[in-house]
């Protein structure tokens, strides 16, 4: 089967990529507006984008007039904003605040999440998460009327006692890695995990590189 994408409606293409393309790690974005009030919202269109300078990439999807939904606007605002990572015993919460709440309600505040101060940015970060990544605002790119990528710079690290060991950085998750998201209102955990190292390559009488 090949479906061309020039001609698809724009939902069918989310409605594929979205299926397709999975697992997705979930960016479980906390924001704060003017008034303090902090925003929690959750992004499968997210990755980390490289280190030197240490980057995160962020789809922000617009409501349907083409007006910023709350992270995009508190980021522009302030330029800060806090990516935690979902842990499994932490999904029914995340997803809970999806929900379409007003600006001047925050999710937390709504849901009983508890929230802990950040180091170098002001917005803070959910307690409990195994991650939680302090970012500055880069720059953003406008796509459509429905969504925009955002760019973001790494500048801080919060993790869970003895995920990360001080001395080496060695990061040791003890299989409880965090949620994906597969597609509509499926998520999934890693269980089943296999060590490959990269080979050197088979190169035709023995040659070497």
């Amino acid at each position: 089967m090949h479906l061309d994408f020039d001609v698809l409606p724009a939902q069918d293409r989310y409605k594929l990529l979205s299926a397709l393309v999975i697992p997705r790690p979930v960016a479980w974005v906390t924001t704060q507006n003017a008034d303090a009030v902090v925003n929690a919202a959750p992004y499968s269109f997210f990755n980390v984008f490289g280190q030197d300078p240490p980057l995160v990439i962020l789809g922000l999807q617009h409501n349907a007039d083409g007006s910023p939904k709350d992270t995009t606007r508190n980021i522009d605002r302030s330029g800060e904003f806090v990516v935690n990572l979902v842990a499994p015993d932490m999904v029914h919460g995340m997803v809970e605040t999806a929900a379409a709440y007003p600006p001047d309600v925050g999710e937390p505040d709504a849901l009983g999440l508890a929230l802990e101060p950040s180091v170098k940015v002001a917005v803070p970060r959910l307690s409990g998460v195994p991650v939680a990544l302090e970012c500055t605002r880069m720059m953003s790119l406008s796509l459509s009327t429905e969504r925009a990528i955002l760019l973001g710079r790494v500048v801080g690290l919060a993790t869970r006692d003895g995920l990360i060991d001080p001395d080496t950085l060695h990061v040791d998750w003890g299989g409880n890695y965090p949620v994906a998201r597969l597609f509509a209102d499926r998520y999934g955990e890693v269980h089943d995990t296999e060590r490959l190292s990269i080979p050197e390559p088979n190169i035709p009488g023995g040659r070497t590189r």
